[in-house]
Formats: C-alpha cells, structure tokens, sequence
C-alpha cells in the first residue's frame, strides 16, 4: 500500500475538508483495524502512516487516534457531505 502524506493530526471541524478526501481509503482502512478482534492498532500505524509504534509510540498513538477519530466523524457525519458534493457534480451543467 501507498503511503499518503499526511499531517500527524488531521484538520478537524464540521466541514469536509479537502485532506479528509484525500485520505478516505485511510480513514476506511482505520475504521476496518479497528473493528479487527485483535485490533492491531500498531500495525495499522505502520502500514499506513509507515511509522514505527516501538521507536516512536508516542506519536504513533496520536497519529493513529486522530486519523481514527476523523475516520468515525466522517462515518457519521462527513459522509453526509461527501454525498451532497457528489450529487452537486452530477447535477452541474457542463458534465461529462
């Protein structure tokens, strides 16, 4: 898997932002370690932050806690968004 840039902590706030479209596979992922029953949390870090949770646990807690919590909102919330935006494309003069 291709590592995305990313920001240790993602923007936050109620609005779709153009980081959160860029790292929906990430966030996905992050949704499916969670509910894995050994939850490799560490794991998940590594392969998709590509950051060593034993060299560096402190950061690949925050890295993995935002990115997750950002995942949940975008579950509940953000998606929401997402589907207007797509909606909006689709009904915009001038589409292909």
């Amino acid at each position: 898997m291709t590592i995305e840039p990313f920001e240790d902590v993602p923007p936050g706030g109620d609005l779709l932002t153009a980081y959160d479209l860029a790292h929906l596979a990430t966030y996905i992922h992050l949704l499916d370690a969670e509910k894995a029953p050994e939850n490799p949390w560490r794991q998940a870090v590594a392969s998709l932050f590509g950051i060593d949770a034993a060299r560096d646990p402190g950061r690949a807690r925050q890295v993995y806690e935002s990115h997750l919590d950002r995942a949940r909102w975008m579950a509940e919330v953000g998606y929401r968004q997402l589907a207007e935006r797509e909606l909006q494309r689709r009904d915009s003069p001038g589409k292909d």
